[in-house]
């Protein structure tokens, strides 16, 4: 995947996409790239169920590299932030449940790279944020539009107009992260967590993220008729066959899915 980004695949179907540019993890064009080309790996990898994203025990990722950036011309930088977001959208259309392990400082770019996982697992100590307005810009790479839509408009504009980070409880709080682990176990929580979805039922998983998505961007009867649609087409898969059969037959909880 490049030098500072590796993908790994576990027994367990659960693949992790872990970035490793000490001493911050800041997010140059090169490893934006990095990450697009593991997006892609993952969604190719018929073993990879889940995916984790991480920066690893210390540091999330500490924002987008400005030495990088400071000197672009607007039509550079428009281009510059077109990819990212290219690979930021990719990331939050992967067919499978996605993970951000946060450990320490997830700050612009790498906010917003957690944004676009499906779940936010952090650490005590982690702590969050958009503080681009203080270098007198926005978040570029879809800051503006993920977070009103995951904790309110009210709060993302206070986020985001304020620059200041959040500690872990407020992020739970708020509903920016879904869970906090002690000091250093981010990783191990969500491998946990990624190991139960990629032992799931993987089409089922697909069909609600798919419908929540889209859903999301539309009026309720027209989410509505997407949900109605997925409903009925699990219909077709051996997992509905296997989960109601194993619920009428052991009581719930006890399918043991195939993913198809």
């Amino acid at each position: 995947m490049g030098e500072f980004v590796s993908l790994e695949v576990s027994g367990e179907g659960v693949g992790t996409v872990r970035i490793d540019r000490p001493p911050v993890n800041a997010l140059n064009a090169a490893i934006v790239t990095d990450i697009g080309e593991a997006v892609e790996a993952a969604a190719a990898e018929a073993r990879i169920r889940s995916l984790i994203v991480t920066g690893g025990d210390e540091v999330f990722a500490a924002g987008a590299d400005i030495k990088e950036m400071m000197d672009l011309d607007p039509v550079t930088v428009y281009r510059y932030i077109s990819a990212f977001q290219d690979v930021l959208t990719r990331l939050e259309q992967l067919p499978l449940v996605t993970i951000a392990a946060i450990s320490g400082y997830a700050l612009g770019g790498g906010c917003e790279l957690a944004l676009a996982c499906d779940l936010r697992i952090c650490t005590e100590e982690a702590r969050l944020g958009q503080p681009e307005i203080g270098l007198g810009i926005i978040p570029g790479a879809g800051g503006t539009q993920r977070l009103p839509r995951l904790v309110g408009v009210g709060r993302a504009k206070e986020l985001i107009y304020s620059g200041r980070m959040v500690s872990s409880d407020e992020a739970a709080r708020i509903g920016l992260v879904n869970e906090v682990a002690p000091s250093g176990a981010a990783v191990a929580r969500a491998g946990k967590v990624a190991a139960r979805y990629a032992a799931g039922p993987g089409v089922a998983l697909r069909a609600a993220k798919e419908a929540i998505q889209t859903g999301i961007e539309t009026d309720i009867a027209a989410g509505l008729l997407i949900e109605r649609q997925a409903f009925s087409n699990l219909f077709a898969t051996e997992d509905q066959k296997t989960g109601m059969r194993s619920f009428v037959e052991e009581g719930p909880g006890k399918a043991s899915f195939a993913g198809a």
